[in-house]
């Protein structure tokens, strides 16, 4: 069993790169199924979910070939439809893209339910709606989920009930190849959704509107390989730039796009640390009173979600009291219990975390309960005092790359070690 071990104390300080967005990188992987030709993907994390991914293309016949540092060559042209494998499917959310591009290329799809972190109620209800409005016939259960079509995708009008990054991703997935045009109003806005339709168009799609909350896309006929640059990850910036500010470092941060990360810099500031843009960098500086501040989750271009247990760890560190509402999932607060172990004063009430801040944190035995949770443990074992042990270190890796190798490099005391499993 894999563990980080973090001696806090230490303010961060120097220079990191961010790494490509997993977030983007999943979808465009997927992608790929919907080409009979090669892909050379750039900028690739090197994190969990990427490789699995890699691995279940690899699975239903495609070629995936490292090609130097974070770049790959994937080439689908001998992918078989419906042949994944349902062990390696449902130990990822992303894996349900597979509907989409299935759908879109073979007119069918034949995939096991996906896994992921749980944060909740996650249904896939309006990724079927947009299917059969394209229409597929779709059986759905607990295991499975199969779409059928007589002529395949065709092309119509969807509206979602609420925004959805996964539901919108897959419809255009499935109708970049659909006779006819799609539709799709009430569409989430993320840069990865801007991301996902700049590679399909740079394929040869035509797709209009991403990052607006109405997307066109005209079918093509075919898809044809391109040579292709992940989107930086915006969710992995604004956990350096809160650890700068929870430390009272200051970090530069370069390989990023400010724009995406206004929600995170406009808290920062809120809360007292000074954020400083420039084209593609930057440079967070924390001060030694943290100020409380309210924060309430939203789709982009509102705060992620994703950044939402990061920053309670910093209201931890604040003077008074701030208050965290979650508004996309309804179980993200599962981290509380971790927090509380270290000394956080934290009441969660409903989709609300009331914090009372200023409260010293100390070093003790935490697990990572899901993705950004498990980062948030790291943060706040950064500003404990004494020793912090994480475990369930697979849920950090499966999002993000050489989180502790980045870390050192910043000054943090913190090392990834192995311990023998306990038998009996």
């Amino acid at each position: 069993m894999d563990k980080i071990i973090v001696k806090g104390g230490a303010c961060l300080h120097g220079s990191v790169e961010i790494s490509g967005m997993k977030n983007a990188a999943l979808p465009i992987i997927y992608a790929c199924v919907l080409v009979e030709d090669k892909c050379i993907i750039e900028n690739v994390p090197d994190v969990r979910d990427v490789a699995l991914s890699f691995n279940i293309l690899r699975s239903m016949g495609a070629t995936v070939t490292p090609i130097g540092k974070n770049t790959v060559e994937i080439d689908c042209t001998e992918l078989k439809g419906g042949t994944s494998k349902r062990e390696m499917v449902q130990k990822i959310r992303a894996s349900y893209y597979l509907l989409g591009s299935e759908f879109g290329r073979f007119g069918e799809a034949n995939v096991a339910y996906p896994g992921g972190c749980d944060f909740g109620g996650r249904p896939i209800d309006q990724h079927i709606k947009g299917f059969e409005a394209l229409g597929g016939t779709v059986n759905a259960d607990c295991d499975h989920v199969q779409i059928s079509s007589e002529f395949g995708p065709r092309g119509t009008n969807i509206f979602f009930d609420f925004v959805t990054v996964g539901a919108t991703i897959n419809v255009m997935l499935a109708a970049v190849l659909a006779e006819g045009t799609t539709i799709i109003e009430n569409a989430a806005r993320e840069p990865h959704i801007v991301d996902l339709a700049n590679f399909l168009n740079t394929c040869g799609a035509r797709v209009s509107g991403a990052g607006t909350d109405v997307i066109k896309i005209k079918g093509v006929n075919s898809l044809h390989g391109c040579t292709y640059a992940i989107i930086p990850d915006m969710i992995e910036a604004g956990t350096y730039m809160v650890a700068a500010a929870a430390t009272g470092g200051c970090v530069k941060l370069t390989n990023v796009i400010p724009k995406h990360l206004e929600s995170v810099s406009s808290k920062l500031e809120e809360a007292g640390a000074v954020v400083d843009e420039y084209d593609d960098t930057v440079i967070v500086t924390g001060k030694e009173k943290i100020r409380k501040a309210n924060v309430k989750t939203h789709p982009y271009p509102g705060f992620p979600t994703d950044m939402q247990p990061q920053m309670a760890v910093l209201l931890c560190l604040a003077n008074g009291v701030s208050y965290v509402s979650e508004g996309v999932y309804e179980k993200r607060f599962r981290y509380v219990e971790e927090l509380t172990k270290m000394g956080a004063v934290i009441k969660v009430a409903g989709r609300t975390a009331v914090i009372e801040g200023g409260k010293p944190l100390h070093g003790a035995s935490v697990r990572a309960v899901d993705l950004r949770a498990g980062v948030a443990m790291v943060i706040a074992a950064l500003c404990a005092e004494g020793t912090t042990e994480i475990s369930d270190i697979h849920l950090i890796e499966r999002g993000y790359d050489d989180v502790v190798g980045k870390l050192k490099t910043l000054g943090a005391d913190i090392e990834k070690v192995t311990v023998p499993d306990m038998i009996g």
